[in-house]
């Protein structure tokens, strides 16, 4: 299972990183690709994760999440 994070407030690579750290403690992530040109994640699930769990992930490093597809 995948799912297309839309992410507010990365301004470079290291913004992208942390994104991509926060993501993938988060239990259920197998992985996490996240663009800083498209503004997104692809995070790919090894098991259903609550979309408030990436929310929350995602604002603990800094960032807003806009939308989840």
């Amino acid at each position: 299972m995948n799912k297309t994070i839309i992410i507010d407030g990365m301004s470079c690579s290291h913004c992208t990183n942390a994104a991509k750290t926060a993501l993938e403690k988060v239990k259920g992530v197998a992985y996490a690709n996240v663009s800083l040109e498209n503004k997104t994640a692809d995070v790919g699930l090894t098991s259903e994760v609550p979309d408030k769990k990436l929310i929350k992930a995602v604002k603990a490093a800094g960032f807003r999440v806009t939308d989840i597809k």
